[in-house]
């Protein structure tokens, strides 16, 4: 039987589905938190969520006789649902309004590990010459830079800038290897948003966006945004880049071990490259519920470990999932940002 979810996370606004793939009259059904919940879009096009029954995928449905809905707000091309009392607001991403770019949905995929752990993942750099080798990196461009990262009060949200990295293929509009720049945000536990620097313009950035779906606590769908400047590619091209490079890390990912994310710092080894998923996880570590702390009073949130004086966990798998680095052999490969 599932544990039922904090009350930190319940609260929190959480993405289900592409808003335009959802049919009119016609129920999709999915998993939220160890709760099975039913989605469909009535006659105005506007989504409709609530706890599922009986309902089936497929089934057809006149939304105007659900009554007993949850709370549902659409952002970014995506509707997002929350089991307990949400906020107002959603985080600000102001570049997916600006007129000239080809915003996108590029798939909702799902993934054996949970929510917190592909946020953290989706932060490393290290990867990228190893696992999108000639895309996103090739030896011996291998050093991830020194960056700065910030856990703001204010924003609420974990900031990683100057981040930079020699890419070969940055982007679909890409037409030679290039020093990418990039700004990572956490403004949500399982969200984050990548800012990078654009081919086709040297002031401005794409932005791509990884959005959690916590299924369970150890299995998560990943609905993935593009907002990009490109006035070349079309966007059948520009969905298959994101989905390759999110196809070569899957399996490194769902190769981890443990599925749940260690908040305890000494649970897996980190390096200085790992700066970003160190505060992830020092920011996470602060929003458990004390409401549900068990013995230790040690605070509970979904999809992680909670910190315990005295144990540690470690990274296991395969070969594949540990992947060392071959100029740092004792740090192991994950899957990361685009």
């Amino acid at each position: 039987m599932p544990k039922a979810p904090d009350q930190t996370t319940k609260d929190l606004w959480h993405v289900v589905a592409a808003t335009d793939e959802l049919a009119i009259g016609l129920v999709e059904t999915t998993l939220l938190l160890d709760r099975r919940i039913a989605l469909t879009r009535g006659l105005d096009g506007e989504p409709v969520v609530w706890l599922a029954t009986d309902e089936e995928n497929g089934d057809e449905i006149d939304a105007e006789t659900v009554f007993d809905r949850l709370p549902v707000r659409t952002a970014y091309g995506y509707t997002w649902t929350c089991l307990g009392t949400p906020s107002a607001e959603l985080f600000p991403i102001p570049e997916y309004a600006e007129p000239d770019r080809t915003n996108m949905s590029c798939g909702s995929i799902g993934i054996h590990v949970s929510a917190p752990r592909a946020v953290e993942n989706f932060l490393d750099m290290g990867h990228f010459p190893y696992v999108h080798t000639d895309i996103l990196g090739s030896e011996p461009h291998t050093e991830v830079k020194e960056y700065d990262v910030e856990v703001s009060e204010e924003r609420d949200e974990v900031l990683a800038t100057k981040c930079k990295f020699i890419q070969p293929m940055a982007a679909k509009s890409a037409t030679g290897a290039m020093e990418v720049e990039y700004v990572y945000r956490v403004p949500h536990p399982f969200c984050s948003v990548l800012y990078k620097s654009c081919p086709e313009d040297e002031n401005r950035r794409d932005v791509i966006g990884i959005f959690l779906q916590p299924m369970t606590e150890e299995t998560c769908r990943a609905h993935l945004l593009q907002s990009m400047i490109d006035s070349y590619s079309t966007v059948t091209d520009l969905r298959r880049f994101q989905q390759t490079i999110f196809g070569q890390d899957k399996p490194i990912l769902e190769n981890q071990y443990p599925k749940k994310l260690p908040l305890d710092p000494r649970s897996e080894t980190p390096i200085r490259a790992d700066k970003s998923a160190i505060a992830y996880r020092r920011w996470l570590s602060q929003k458990g519920d004390y409401l549900r702390c068990d013995p230790a009073g040690l605070l509970v949130f979904h999809g992680v470990i909670p910190a315990k004086a005295g144990t540690s966990v470690t990274k296991q798998g395969s070969p594949l999932s540990r992947g060392w680095h071959r100029d740092k052999p004792t740090r192991p490969v994950r899957q990361g940002g685009l």
